[in-house]
């Protein structure tokens, strides 16, 4: 239905949405004094690309719900959620407690998060573990780059 899928989307954006309280502020004032890499993408580029990735999400999460299957299902939407919250948690670590350091931990744990979620969605639904795959390899070019930062500041 467009209505669970509307709410899917909306979880999902609404995640991006408390994470960009912590980034938009720092994003004006502490990011720039960072030193960062020169493969560094430029700010605008962030914005599009996360929301694109939470609506991929988004409709992960919807085909996950329309699968019947019981015990597998409530699995997977458990690390789904997981890996959700620790999105949130890497904004507030990063631009809110403004430690590039820290962030790198959790950003490895966020990525492990992720992989696992796809490993449990692929047997529920390819399509909603597929659509995954971006969101895995930027949280990976961004683990790099976090990295970069804490070695570079």
């Amino acid at each position: 239905s467009w209505g669970k899928l509307a709410l899917a989307v909306g979880m999902t954006e609404g995640a991006g949405i408390i994470g960009a309280v912590f980034t938009e502020p720092a994003v004006r004032t502490w990011y720039p004094t960072l030193i960062k890499p020169s493969f560094n993408p430029p700010n605008y580029l962030f914005g599009p690309v996360w929301t694109l990735l939470f609506a991929l999400m988004g409709i992960a999460l919807y085909l996950i719900w329309q699968t019947k299957k019981g015990r597998a299902k409530a699995e997977a939407l458990k690390i789904f959620y997981v890996q959700l919250g620790l999105n949130i948690a890497w904004s507030v670590l990063f631009f809110g407690l403004h430690n590039p350091l820290l962030a790198f931990v959790e950003v490895l744990v966020l990525w492990l998060a992720i992989f696992i979620t796809i490993k449990k969605f692929i047997p529920l639904s390819p399509i909603a573990g597929w659509l995954l795959i971006p969101y895995l390899a930027w949280v990976s070019f961004a683990a790099i780059l976090n990295l970069a930062i804490v070695q570079l500041n």
